[in-house]
């Protein structure tokens, strides 16, 4: 018991061995939280060291090597060794390290989608977004006064809560500024990324950190905005198909319904129309389909072959009636 009693007051070695990568900030474990003076602190690789005398940081240590505690280079110690009363300072002086190290790939993504107006479409959209940053803590005390506290242990994963909870915000403000459409925001991810960066940085220095890369992996628009977009995009291949076919979209539209309604029996009931008026709808279509195949009089036969065409494709005519009509057109050329 008295050796025991008596080993506890020797010269001690303080360091942070085998440190776990998912540990930021380790409390050296002390019962008295007693520095032994002519005790030696290692620093490690990618290590720093925190003293923390009376609850106040006393000095910051990020030079790896060894380090005599002794009065000549730790004046606070003095007042150590002097108000030792029974081997135990009445002062207490707590060792906390730190890893300097890089933390890299860190995974980050949007909880909730971003919303901005699209410039091309002029609609709404809601995008999420994920990605990876790494990072460094450069200013341990800052950290450690601002954030941590007076922790045993301080995880990398509760870092990387804090940090990626500043970019949502960085990355909504950025989109609505860069005007980047849903066709267009793929192929700038890479610019996109960079600018977030050096948004970014300055937020994780005020919490004593160096955002050393980050990167936007992926981006994904939500179910509706895809519909949307879908469907305008639809709109707009009609169009450009009606009109190489020398069409309007109108007239397009109008014979498709015709088509449609005249295959669908139901539709007919559907759309409220009385008994004998598939006879009527019949002629109709018939009509507006002798319309769009024909043509007066020296009409251009490659033009009138692009419309049979369309015709063909969105199945208004059949396979026979356009092998017909091409024929006529392809000898008039």
């Amino acid at each position: 018991m008295a050796f025991s009693f008596f080993r506890n007051q020797l010269a001690s070695v303080i360091q942070w061995a085998n440190p776990e990568p998912g540990v930021l900030i380790h409390k050296f474990p002390s019962e008295h939280d007693e520095l032994k003076n002519a005790s030696k602190l290692i620093i490690g690789p990618g290590q720093g060291a925190l003293l923390v005398y009376e609850g106040r940081v006393a000095d910051v240590l990020t030079t790896e090597g060894i380090y005599n505690l002794d009065t000549e280079n730790m004046p606070f110690l003095t007042t150590l060794t002097k108000l030792r009363t029974a081997f135990e300072s009445e002062h207490k002086v707590k060792v906390y390290f730190f890893r300097r190290a890089e933390n890299v790939s860190q995974g980050w993504g949007t909880a909730m989608p971003l919303k901005y107006l699209d410039p091309v479409y002029q609609i709404p959209v809601e995008l999420g977004a994920n990605g990876t940053f790494s990072f460094r803590l450069d200013d341990g005390a800052l950290f450690f006064a601002g954030i941590a506290g007076q922790q045993n242990h301080y995880t990398v994963q509760q870092a990387k809560t804090l940090l990626q909870s500043r970019i949502p915000p960085v990355l909504a403000t950025t989109l609505a500024g860069a005007q980047f459409s849903y066709q267009q925001i793929d192929a700038q991810l890479g610019p996109l990324s960079a600018a977030l960066h050096d948004l970014l940085a300055p937020e994780f220095a005020r919490l004593g950190c160096a955002l050393t890369d980050f990167r936007i992996n992926g981006t994904v628009f939500d179910k509706a905005t895809q519909q949307r977009i879908g469907r305008i995009s639809d709109v707009t291949a009609d169009t450009q198909a009606a009109a190489a076919g020398g069409l309007g979209y109108a007239e397009l539209e109008k014979l498709k319904a015709l088509r449609d309604a005249a295959r669908n029996e139901s539709g007919l009931a559907g759309a409220g129309l009385q008994l004998g008026a598939g006879a009527e709808l019949g002629r109709v279509f018939a009509t507006e389909k002798q319309e769009a195949t024909s043509a007066p009089a020296g009409a251009d036969p490659v033009q009138q072959l692009q419309k049979l065409k369309l015709l063909l494709t969105e199945g208004i005519i059949t396979q026979d009636e356009f092998d017909a009509k091409k024929k006529v057109w392809l000898d008039q050329l």
